[in-house]
């Protein structure tokens, strides 16, 4: 009986709490717009967004969005939100996904213990820092990470896709995808 409860368990509450997020999500948007039809703000959120998204790849209009883009750069305490903003984006959407280079690194040189991570930076030489490469290191069980400068020695190359290895990670290295297998140095 035991078994089967915690069996249970283990299907029900992934699904619950995704259903549930999703839900929150849905009712949030919808209730936005206030429309009594369930649904409908989130189908017109989706419709605004691709047409935005159509308008954004014109030619016409990259010119403006360009304009903006400046705009937003230019004034101080905003540059700071939007670049940023942007730039998280665009690593996980846009055309340069910033993910894509899986390595192992050995934080403490000599160690056998590897941290897991995102080459972000191949070099860091405006910074002063020859030989040296950023490392984006994500946490397991949240969206949260850290930032590392290390010598560019203390980095193994991993052959392995950018969303697996982000998978891998921030499930606690516990996610059911193959992605322990792939995890061979490029080296």
């Amino acid at each position: 009986m035991t078994k089967y409860f915690f069996n249970g368990l283990l299907v029900l509450v992934p699904l619950a709490a995704t259903v549930y997020v999703v839900y929150l999500i849905f009712a949030k948007i919808d209730g936005i717009f206030r429309f009594s039809i369930p649904g409908l703000g989130i189908l017109l959120t989706l419709a605004i967004v691709v047409v935005i998204g159509f308008i954004a790849t014109n030619i016409a209009t990259k010119r403006l969005l360009a304009f903006v883009d400046h705009l937003m750069g230019r004034v101080p305490f905003v540059k700071m939100i939007y670049t940023s903003i942007k730039d998280l984006t665009s690593t996980f959407v846009g055309e340069k996904k910033g993910f894509t280079k899986a390595v192992a690194v050995a934080i403490i040189p000599g160690s056998s213990v590897r941290h897991l991570g995102f080459i972000t930076r191949e070099s860091m030489e405006s910074f002063g820092m020859n030989d040296m490469v950023a490392v984006y290191l994500p946490q397991c069980f949240n969206f949260g990470g850290n930032l590392v400068v290390v010598s560019r020695d203390q980095v193994t190359p991993l052959n392995v896709m950018g969303s697996e290895m982000m998978a891998f990670i921030v499930s606690g290295g516990v996610t059911n995808q193959n992605v322990p297998g792939n995890f061979r140095s490029k080296n």
